[in-house]
């Protein structure tokens, strides 16, 4: 969708041509007419690797500020604006998270041209995984501990957050299809408003390949989710999307940020995410070391633990929820890239590694060996 040389992180660990072109210093010149803390000399730092948007570090008059841009396809101003909600209220909370900059009417998100904007302070820490793809493993046990206390802290906060479901499925994780009996049912009654995923779905047998690859697992779950209360999640709790203090040793976490998948799912949904996101080297599966990160998977529910005590039934329903926890999501992936990107190569790799290759990972024999570690962790 562009032409520009800057490069992205790539689905198979490597550097591909963006889709969404970089911020310029040109477009941030033309933003300082809509945004206060713009206006004047501004000197473009650094653009981020991430692929589903355009992002740069900027500095300005009075500090530096980190520039994010999204298609309106993908956010709108409204899209947006629910997330920042969730974040202004975990700040309430006492949460770490990034300070969104308003413009000079009070609003965090604001449109120009096919563009939707978002502006937020830098926040303190060091960002260790800057340019680890997602998947890639924690590099330390005492990092995931760290992330699993303080994804429990994030949850402390936003247990009293109330707000409906997401406006949008674009590269939003959400539980909609787990919790259903019949997800294949749930997902046809979708399609008529998600006409992307319907296109792409149209030619294939995607009736039995769910079934047979990710519906294999989903027997018994929706019952055992229904004791379990909706709560706005973080839902990429990944190592990448946290900043780190370098002192006190050993290294904590300073802020929380990227919020973009965030919606209502479920505290253990989020946790299964972050084992899924942080325990597992997805871009490794044939590599000489066993793809399982069982010491980060344990820390993670450890430091988690401290602070939320799991029961052993708790831990059962983790261990049961991680094999499709990534299933809405893989949805909206598949749904994004033939959709908006118009790269069916991409939504392929969405579909069949992703989606269907997570899931038939779970019934391997290493895939079994670590959901058997979680069932049985302290």
């Amino acid at each position: 969708m562009t032409d520009s040389p800057h490069r992205v992180q790539g689905l198979a660990d490597d550097e591909v041509a963006a889709d969404w072109p970089p911020i310029s210093a040109q477009e941030i010149a033309a933003l300082g007419a809509l945004h206060p803390r713009l206006h004047g000399r501004c000197t473009l730092r650094w653009c981020s690797p991430r692929p589903f948007s355009a992002a740069a570090i900027i500095d300005t008059a009075t500090g530096a500020v980190f520039l994010k841009r999204h298609h309106h396809s993908v956010r709108s101003v409204d899209t947006l604006l629910e997330e920042h909600r969730f974040i202004e209220h975990l700040a309430r909370q006492g949460m770490p998270v990034v300070q969104l900059l308003p413009d000079a009417q009070g609003a965090t998100a604001f449109a120009h041209g096919r563009w939707t904007y978002e502006l937020h302070s830098v926040a303190p820490g060091h960002d260790l995984y800057r340019d680890a793809a997602s998947w890639t493993p924690v590099g330390a046990r005492v990092q995931a501990e760290q992330a699993g206390r303080m994804l429990a802290r994030l949850h402390q906060a936003s247990a009293s957050y109330r707000a409906p479901q997401r406006q949008t499925h674009i590269l939003v994780a959400r539980d909609d299809l787990i919790r259903a009996d019949d997800p294949i049912a749930a997902l046809q009654q979708q399609l008529p408003g998600r006409p992307a995923l319907a296109d792409y779905l149209g030619g294939r047998d995607w009736q039995r390949q769910l079934g047979e690859d990710v519906l294999a697992l989903h027997a018994g779950l929706p019952a055992k989710l229904r004791g379990v209360p909706r709560q706005w999640a973080h839902n990429d709790w990944h190592v990448s999307n946290l900043l780190w203090r370098a002192e006190p040793q050993p290294p904590g976490i300073s802020a929380v940020f990227d919020f973009g998948l965030a919606s209502p799912t479920s505290a253990l949904f989020d946790l299964a995410t972050a084992i899924e996101r942080n325990a597992i080297a997805w871009l490794a599966l044939d590599g000489p070391a066993p793809p399982a990160r069982t010491d980060i998977a344990l820390g993670l529910v450890q430091g988690y633990n401290e602070l939320q005590p799991l029961r052993p039934e708790h831990r059962e329903l983790l261990a049961a929820l991680l094999p499709v926890v990534h299933l809405d999501f893989a949805l909206s992936e598949v749904e994004y890239f033939h959709g908006i990107t118009g790269s069916t190569g991409n939504a392929d790799v969405a579909w069949y590694t992703f989606l269907l290759g997570h899931a038939r990972w779970f019934r391997s024999s290493d895939g079994q060996r670590l959901l058997d570690t979680l069932r049985g962790a302290q």
